[in-house]
This record gives C-alpha cells, structure tokens and sequence, in this order.
C-alpha cells in the first residue's frame, strides 16, 4: 500500500521469502500489516480443497473468526494512517462477503457434492440485498471491485445461457443498470473480442450495447478497431482471398481456382496439438463429402524455416484434401485479413467466394455436420 507520503525500505530473505519480508520507515506499519495479513490467509486456509470442503456451519465460523482475527491485527499494528484503516476494515468486511458468496459452488466441486446448495440463511439479508453500484468504493476496496464485478458477470451469464456465441444486446442490459464507468469498462474489455466477432449474427447490436456504454476512450478505440476488422467478414460479405499458395501436390492453388463449390479452409501449423487433434475428425468428413460439392483445404502457417516439417507431415500423416502453404506464416494477408489470433481456425466459404462463416465449427464438433445438411451438401 502506497502514497506519495511514504519513504520505505524493503527487507526480506530470498530463501523464506514471504515468511522473512518486513518495511522500515514511513508507512512501514501499514505494508507490515499487510505482510503479516498474508502471512496469516495462507497459514489459516490451508490447502483450497480442505477449506471448501468444510461443512457449512464451520465454514461460516472459520471465516467469521478470520476477519475478526484480522481486525484485532490492524489495532496491534500502531497504524497511524487512518485512511487506510478504514479502507481497510471495509475490505475486510467485503472480503467476508466474498469468501460467503463463493462457497456454494467452490463446496459443490471440491466437496464432490455437485447439486450441493447452502442453506437459505446462510447469506444474511443484508447480502443479498448489498449495494453495487458504490463507485467510491470501487475505486478503493479491492475485494469490493471484485464483488461487483463477480455480480455484473453473473447477472450477464444467466441471460446468456448457453447461447455465448450468438449473444444479443439484450443479453446485455445489466450494463445499463451500472453506475460505476470504471466497471463497465473493465467488463466490455474483457468480453469484447469474444462477442466482438463475425460467428456472432449479432455483432453489430452488440457494438452499439458496448459503445454506449463505455467511458474509456481506450477501450473504446480498440473496439471499435475490432468492429470495423469484423464487420466485413459478417456472412456474405466477399471472402479475404489468398493467391498462389505453394501445393504438396504440385504447383500453387488461388482461392480463386476453388470457385464454384463450397471451400472448407482449415489453418493449422504443424506443431499446434489441438490442430493435430481435429485430423482424425478431419479425415473422416472428407471421407464422407468426398463426392459432394465442397473443396477441404489445409493451410499451414509453420514459418519458412518449418517448411520441411510440413512437407514431411502430410505425407506421414496421409492428410487429404487440398494441402497448402501459406506465403508468409501469420503475417499472411489472408491470416490478417481474417484476424486470425489462434488456430486450429475454420472457415466456410460459399461457391461464389463470399463468406458462410468465418469462424466455422471444429471437425470434432458435431455442429459442422449440421451445418453442411442445412446447406444441403
């Protein structure tokens, strides 16, 4: 804990390390608080799963007694820095909060109980009905900002379900309710390149929801980026093209020589595991398309220098469909063009070159299959 008044010396033993650190000089008192106060959390919880596993009556006692614990700490520090001793018995509080509200679930998982619900008084009223839109409080409690936060998600999740990927902007009303900019912020930096994408029919909603929401001229800037980079692979807008890929089987192949039948472009590299991973999956839908109207493509972006190992792999590993190399690994404009952060990616492209989606489901996925039978192929 710092500010500007503070003058402090760090001392601390690199062989015990947290047990050995301490402060001297002004503001000392406050840091060796804090030194001792993790000290304490880590000796006290012990291992994660023996803490959850703690039956709901002694889970509420062991927290209970460690917040009180810690308030009697602050009182023996000689702390004379009454800001933070009240920030920081408000934390100690929310920190309560926090360790209450986490317990269902984290019982549920490591007590091996997976339907396990707490009892309805375990949460006091006064809980239940806490206020988070406390924007001070955000700003200076740290337990507090990770209470809100936990509470915006959770409300946004519930509306979502199960349906992420085509999330609608009224998923995401909760925002509207929030009177703390700083929050808001955080959560749409956090979720914007998710929803933020051309497999979400509904990006543009979604990008309207987000900027109207949003103070952070940052992270506004950088959605918007994404926004304009996405929008323009929304399904049927006219694929990114990519010309004179080198070919394992000879010569080079252009998108453009694929028109006329629907192109099923899988980027991979050779050392990518979860790439290798959809070969199997990949081999068997080639088998059964293999008379249909569809073009399977594999293009590998291994670095000049790999190009060996991609020559040696397809044979190895007898990868059908049409094998391609790109011209310059993620550098490639067809790679940047399709904002490709990580891969394995798919793409499903339509006979007349426009896009079908840019972010096509996996092999493994049981969603591309259904996807092929409502294009009738």
């Amino acid at each position: 804990f710092l500010n500007s008044e503070y003058n402090l010396t760090l001392n601390l033993n690199t062989e015990e390390f947290d047990e050995s650190i301490s402060y001297e000089g002004i503001g000392s008192e406050v840091n060796n608080y804090l030194a001792q106060k993790y000290l304490y959390n880590e000796l006290t919880t012990g291992s994660t799963k023996s803490h959850f596993s703690l039956e709901e009556s002694d889970y509420m006692d062991k927290v209970n007694n460690m917040k009180t614990e810690l308030l009697s700490l602050i009182e023996k520090s000689e702390i004379t820095d009454m800001t933070f001793k009240d920030l920081e018995s408000k934390n100690l509080e929310f920190e309560r909060i926090n360790a209450l509200q986490k317990y269902e679930s984290y019982h549920a998982y490591y007590a091996d109980k997976p339907d396990f619900k707490v009892s309805e008084d375990f949460l006091s009223e006064e809980i239940k009905s806490m206020d988070y839109n406390d924007a001070e409080s955000y700003k200076a409690i740290p337990s507090y900002r990770t209470l809100a936060n936990r509470q915006l998600s959770d409300k946004i999740n519930e509306a979502l379900g199960e349906d992420f990927k085509n999330g609608r902007a009224e998923h995401f009303k909760a925002l509207e309710t929030s009177q703390i900019p700083e929050l808001k912020d955080s959560y749409i930096d956090g979720v914007g390149r998710f929803m933020i994408t051309p497999a979400n029919p509904n990006m543009a909603e979604i990008y309207e929801l987000f900027m109207n929401n949003l103070s952070d001229e940052d992270v506004k800037s950088t959605l918007t980026d994404r926004y304009n980079k996405n929008k323009n692979l929304m399904a049927g807008m006219p694929s990114p093209v990519f010309t004179n890929y080198e070919n394992h089987s000879g010569g080079t192949t252009s998108l453009e020589d694929l028109k006329g039948k629907y192109v099923y472009i899988d980027v991979w590299a050779t050392w990518c595991a979860p790439c290798i991973r959809e070969v199997p999956y990949l081999k068997e839908i080639e088998k059964k398309y293999h008379d249909r109207n569809i073009e399977f493509v594999s293009t590998s972006i291994d670095v000049a220098a790999d190009h060996n190992k991609w020559v040696e792999m397809v044979k190895d590993k007898e990868l059908g469909g049409v094998q391609l190399f790109a011209d310059n690994d993620w550098s490639s404009p067809f790679v940047k063009e399709y904002g490709i952060e990580g891969i394995p990616r798919f793409i499903l492209i339509d006979p007349e070159g426009n896009i079908v989606t840019a972010d096509a489901p996996r092999p493994s996925n049981l969603q591309l299959i259904e996807m092929f039978e409502e294009l009738k192929l």
